[in-house]
């Protein structure tokens, strides 16, 4: 029998785990994207027997630049063609600033690049198998995102908190005008606060493990925020959604910030210019 397929990048642990576990119960077969050959190797085995499936793989991948996003979306496009569903789960709280080789703030690559290069290099694959979907995991702190595109990229405007927020609306920002760009394709793409969960995000240093020994304890499990990106990931009534915020399984209309159409088509065209994938460009 053969088996949908389900790419989930961070799938190795927090809600990306949890995502994993639920959709292989769901008879999926899973792929999980991790950075760690060993955390991912051992996530791999838990959520073979948490999911009670043995059709579960494990890709390395780094997505801290722009080639190696790369070629791991060329290495999924060649080894996974029944692709139906791309979770871009994988997402960093930056504790200080890191520029990598392209020049680019580190979480603005992985939080926003990232998905944007997985997204389009993906796509061709997932629209010969539509319906299909792309789920951006984001966090409803975009709201207070504040983008500047000649300073968030390369960390001009960096401070933690900031950083996190800005590169969140990026993503969602990046999910409308995706949006629009596959229209009738057969593929949809969608953005979900999944709820305030308990994960490794912010952690290191000493402030970051301050507050997850003080504010984290009152946050979900990663099993809780897993629920919604796994409905909109396989929900028969979402076939046709596109383009949308979720809170939760509520759909909410978008922020201000979200709405600037000039912010959004610079970031659009700035991330086809940086990523040098016109061949994909849609």
């Amino acid at each position: 029998m053969k088996h949908n397929t389900v790419i989930i990048t961070g799938g190795n642990a927090g809600i990306g785990k949890a995502i994993a576990i639920e959709m292989a119960r769901l008879n999926w077969h899973v792929v999980i994207v991790s950075r760690s050959s060993e955390r991912g190797h051992a996530a791999l085995e838990e959520i073979k027997i948490a999911g009670d499936s043995p059709n579960v793989s494990l890709e390395i991948g780094d997505l801290g630049t722009l080639d190696r996003t790369m070629q791991l979306a060329e290495s999924l496009t060649q080894k996974y063609s029944r692709l139906k569903v791309l979770i871009n789960n994988a997402g960093i709280w930056p504790t200080r600033k890191k520029i990598n080789l392209n020049g680019l703030e580190e979480a603005f690559m992985v939080n926003h690049m990232a998905p944007f290069i997985l997204s389009a290099m993906l796509f061709p694959l997932l629209r010969a198998n539509a319906p299909a979907r792309i789920i951006n995991v984001n966090a409803g702190l975009y709201v207070f995102g504040r983008f500047d595109l000649n300073r968030t990229p390369m960390g001009a405007d960096f401070n933690p908190l900031r950083t996190y927020m800005n590169t969140k609306l990026c993503n969602v920002l990046f999910t409308r005008r995706f949006a629009r760009a596959i229209q009738d394709s057969g593929v949809t793409i969608n953005a979900n606060h999944p709820g305030v969960i308990r994960t490794g995000l912010g952690e290191s240093g000493l402030s970051g493990r301050i507050m997850h020994r003080t504010i984290k304890r009152f946050w979900k499990s990663p099993q809780a925020g897993a629920v919604a990106p796994v409905w909109l990931a396989t929900d028969p009534q979402l076939e046709n959604t596109n383009g949308q915020f979720f809170d939760l399984k509520r759909e909410r209309p978008y922020a201000a910030n979200a709405r600037n159409e000039i912010l959004m088509e610079s970031l659009y065209e700035y991330g086809w210019i940086k990523s040098k994938l016109r061949d994909f460009y849609i």
